[in-house]
């Protein structure tokens, strides 16, 4: 019902652009209730096939380390993971007991673990779904300077026939580890840059990263591009821990901060490129029913790509058709947490911030959510 209730919403949205942008108001269920014939023109989501030119890769802290309702919450993701149908899922601060649950009831999905290198027991995994994705190997690179056992998981594989270097990393958290985050975060760009020509290569995870440190080491290279700002820098995507919205770590109100702490980077293979980034959104934004709290401290994030024309498996699609690149354009916004004044968009004091972290970059127009 939950996600039939948020097709509903992306129909509202699809029909009315711009509504709320001002985060000053947003439509009540009584209003998404007018779209619902167009949310049915969708369809529900549950049970129907991925199209075969999408290509939908999911990353999330899931937040092991907090073992208060873990398992309730793990099926949350879960649950998140199943309906989203991703074909790679990159996860962070993994631990022995989550990934019983996953392997539990994820048994169209492949997981590759990160390994028990930390000392705390939590770890990477990246998750391929069997129907899409062949797995030829992977390594875990070691972080030797790490204080938090942390590591680089690569995993070589093909999505829908397209040949993918795969990476994920929780980087070392906290400000006052910023150097070594950085030489981290350098030995992940390293390896994308020295990937295979013939492989697309996709690094997400729980970076712990601030924009100044990336500034302070000259940004990105050259060829590697970050999603989010690829897709227009939609800023109600932008905050992936988020204190003010997400209250999973209690603070007492002593202290609240959001940060684009997730991120996922894209270097395309020798031309021609094979995908093509269309959306990125934050997923795990409704409460877990029966415990009200969020399935982690941390929003997942969501990233839609195309497969390009000629590229991939040899299943029929071929170029969009007109009709298709119409429907892929179809707005729509996730269903807004709790005390939340937007879909997906923090709430505003309505004040100019004068933290860096909070002004969107400039880039392209902001995408919209493809319809499947």
């Amino acid at each position: 019902m939950l996600l039939f209730v948020q097709r509903a919403l992306d129909a509202f949205f699809a029909q009315n652009p711009g509504y709320g942008e001002s985060m000053q108001e947003y439509p009540t269920l009584n209003a998404a209730e007018d779209s619902l014939a167009a949310a049915q023109s969708m369809g529900s989501g549950e049970g129907s096939e991925t199209k075969p030119h999408r290509v939908r890769v999911m990353s999330w802290n899931i937040d092991g380390l907090d073992t208060a309702n873990l398992k309730q919450r793990t099926r949350a993701v879960i649950n998140t993971i199943k309906a989203e149908k991703v074909e790679v899922a990159l996860l962070q601060e993994v631990v022995a007991d989550s990934e019983s649950v996953l392997r539990e009831s994820l048994t169209d999905y492949k997981i590759i673990s990160g390994g028990t290198s930390s000392k705390e027991g939590y770890y990477t995994a990246i998750l391929l779904h069997k129907q899409h994705t062949h797995l030829d190997d992977f390594e875990t690179v070691p972080y030797f300077s790490s204080t938090m056992g942390r590591n680089l998981l690569v995993v070589n594989s093909s999505v829908k026939g397209v040949p993918m270097t795969l990476m994920t990393s929780h980087l070392e958290s906290t400000k006052s580890h910023a150097g070594e985050r950085k030489r981290q975060l350098g030995i992940g760009l390293n390896r994308m840059k020295d990937a295979s020509t013939e492989r697309t290569v996709l690094f997400g995870g729980d970076l712990n990263l601030r924009d100044k440190e990336l500034e302070s080491i000259g940004g990105l290279p050259e060829g590697i591009v970050d999603v989010w700002e690829e897709t227009g820098s939609r800023k109600e995507a932008r905050y992936t821990w988020d204190t003010y919205r997400n209250d999973n770590l209690a603070t007492d109100g002593k202290w609240r901060t959001r940060l684009r702490f997730d991120r996922l980077y894209l270097r395309q293979c020798s031309p021609p490129a094979k995908l093509k980034p269309v959306y990125f959104e934050l997923v795990g934004l409704q409460r877990v029913p029966d415990v009200n709290r969020f399935p982690s401290d941390h929003w997942g994030i969501l990233a839609h790509f195309d497969i390009l024309s000629g590229s991939g498996d040899s299943r029929p699609f071929g170029a969009l058709s007109a009709k298709e690149a119409e429907e892929s354009q179809a707005k729509s916004s996730s269903l807004r947490p709790e005390n939340s004044k937007s879909s997906d968009a923090p709430a505003s004091s309505g004040k100019k911030s004068g933290n860096p972290e909070a002004q969107p970059s400039e880039g392209p127009p902001p995408a919209k959510r493809p319809k499947d």
